[in-house]
């Protein structure tokens, strides 16, 4: 006896190679999406990285600037230190502008018509941290800060 072969039947359907490219299809999707993932949160975490570094270059600028504002000790003219520019990891450029406000008025802040008697005054920080390397970063990433430091 003689058994028959149904492999060239047209009966048979084509069900397990439909169910087969589906899921190819499927599991190709899901590694491209966490592929795609993967590296927006890697992108993000550095921006966020150099946006903190930023900040913190910021406050150190602030502390900077206090210190040379301290340690001038020219009684008739306490108005030396103007700011200063600094390029910190060759990306950070970090720049200070220091403006003074005494109690009579601001044009007189480092001539000889300041005393000893003009003891109030104000020194305004302003700090700007800039970070525009596009290697770096995927957007430009810019830290405005103002301080004000009674002298």
């Amino acid at each position: 006896m003689q058994r028959k072969s149904h492999i060239l039947s047209s009966k048979r359907s084509g069900m397990a190679m439909i169910m087969a490219i589906a899921v190819i299809v499927v599991v190709a999707t899901l590694l491209a999406l966490a592929l795609s993932l993967s590296t927006l949160t890697s992108k993000s975490s550095v921006d966020l990285y150099v946006y903190e570094q930023a900040n913190l270059l910021a406050r150190s600028a602030g502390e900077y600037a206090k210190l040379k504002i301290g340690t001038d000790n020219n009684a008739t003219s306490r108005c030396n230190y103007t700011g200063e520019s600094f390029v910190e990891n060759t990306f950070y450029n970090i720049n200070i502008n220091v403006s003074y406000v005494y109690n009579n008025d601001i044009s007189t802040c480092g001539t000889a018509t300041l005393t000893q008697t003009d003891d109030f005054g104000v020194a305004r920080l302003d700090i700007t941290v800039d970070v525009n390397d596009t290697t770096i970063t995927s957007e430009p990433i810019r830290i405005f800060k103002r301080k004000l430091i009674e002298l």
